[in-house]
């Protein structure tokens, strides 16, 4: 009996690890016109990623007809927990339905605008993972809301939606309950063009890029605590002082903490407040002009720009003073040239950290930096929404996001 015995154990110990979930894998595609990603979300239509969004939205299909989600359901709550401000306030009875049937109020990332809207059914086609590979295919059950196709303006052409990250409505939260993963999802956001797709994995890592086999870059993340502010459902990050090279910046007191510090994929590079831009870029003029760098007439929407021919250029792009957020917890993401300085023609690369417009200095309702796109591309990020915290690594200098193998395993 106990050789039986041990068989059925193994077994079940088999069927146990096999039938434990997978991650839930997409490629995430940069348009190099707006400078927004997009990831794939079912049969053709592409979602632009806003990781400040709480929602999951498209535009209506003709002849679209609204699920019957109640305006007092749970994921109606979770759809409108977040007051869009110049939308109309959520509620029942509120919309433009009279039925109590769920008004949700859908906007657009890049231009402010917002409508109204309902909630559908929907999946979300994507494949699951083992970090190295596709597996297979999987169709996730989700809840998106079904907004007017005029909403689409300004966002990457064929674009049909945005996929929010942010919120208890949003795309990681949605997986994890749908597919029973982890509650974190990793980004590894692409620089675009011939460097190829990025990816995006949701119930986290490992991550194998094929540049290092067997490498899991997930092993290597430093981390530093996620908060949270009030009907605000963005990522922001506690950023204690900002350095060029070893030398600390000196801004106003309290500067970096009155607004804070947001993760933002809808700016395509890091917005400072002007309280916090000016003594930056003076420090960092002063850094250029110890070098004998050369300013030449500033290109929009860039503040500084230098003669790219007289910067010398490595491995880690233009020899610029580093720029180093030092986090909570004596975390340090560092930035080299390569996420400062982009080039914006043959001749001219400029300081990709831009002055933040229509906001005063120290006004506390606007975010003290917004760190865009650009500064988050080729690093490993994974946000840890059960222990609220984010994860990071710069990936070396030799590879980059867009060398996932999303060619399927056998």
């Amino acid at each position: 009996m106990a050789p039986l015995l041990h068989l059925v154990l193994a077994a079940s110990l088999v069927a146990l690890a096999s039938s434990k979930s997978l991650p839930v894998l997409v490629p995430v595609t940069k348009d190099r016109t707006t400078s927004l990603y997009t990831i794939p979300f079912s049969y053709g239509n592409a979602l632009v990623v806003d990781i400040a969004g709480p929602l999951v939205w498209s535009a209506c299909q003709s002849g679209h007809l609204p699920a019957p989600f109640p305006c007092d359901s749970d994921d109606c709550r979770r759809a409108n927990a977040y007051p869009v401000p110049g939308c109309s306030k959520p509620g029942c009875g509120n919309g433009a339905r009279k039925d109590r049937t769920c008004t949700v109020y859908p906007y657009n990332p890049v231009t402010g605008a917002c409508a109204n809207g309902t909630l559908v059914h929907t999946r979300f086609v994507a494949n699951t993972t083992n970090g190295i590979n596709p597996v297979s295919q999987v169709s996730v059950n989700a809840v998106s809301a079904c907004a007017t196709r005029k909403l689409l303006t300004s966002l990457p052409r064929g674009a049909t939606g945005v996929a929010g990250l942010a919120g208890s409505e949003a795309l990681p939260a949605q997986v994890a309950s749908s597919q029973k993963v982890a509650k974190k999802f990793l980004l590894c956001l692409p620089r675009g063009g011939v460097y190829g797709d990025g990816v995006a994995i949701f119930g986290g890592g490992p991550l194998q890029l094929t540049a290092q086999p067997s490498t899991d870059y997930t092993q290597s993340l430093e981390y530093t605590p996620l908060l949270a502010k009030k009907d605000n459902p963005a990522y922001y990050v506690s950023v204690k002082s900002i350095l060029l090279e070893d030398s600390v910046v000196h801004f106003p007191p309290h500067a970096l903490d009155t607004g804070g510090v947001v993760l933002c994929t809808r700016v395509p590079y890091t917005l400072l407040r002007p309280d916090v831009y000016a003594p930056f870029v003076a420090a960092f003029g002063k850094a250029m002009k110890a070098q004998n760098a050369t300013s030449v007439k500033p290109v929009a929407p860039f503040g500084f720009c230098y003669d790219a021919r007289k910067l010398a250029n490595t491995r880690l792009g233009y020899l610029v003073p580093g720029v180093t957020l030092a986090l909570d917890g004596g975390k340090k993401w560092r930035m080299t040239g390569v996420h400062s300085m982009v080039d914006v023609n043959q001749d001219t690369a400029c300081l990709a950290f831009v002055e933040m417009k229509g906001v005063k200095a120290g006004d506390g309702k606007a975010p003290a930096v917004i760190v865009g796109g650009f500064q988050m591309e080729n690093f490993v990020l994974q946000f840890d929404l059960e222990k609220k915290q984010l994860g990071f690594f710069k990936l070396p200098f030799f590879t980059n996001c867009g060398q996932f193998n999303f060619t399927r395993s056998a």
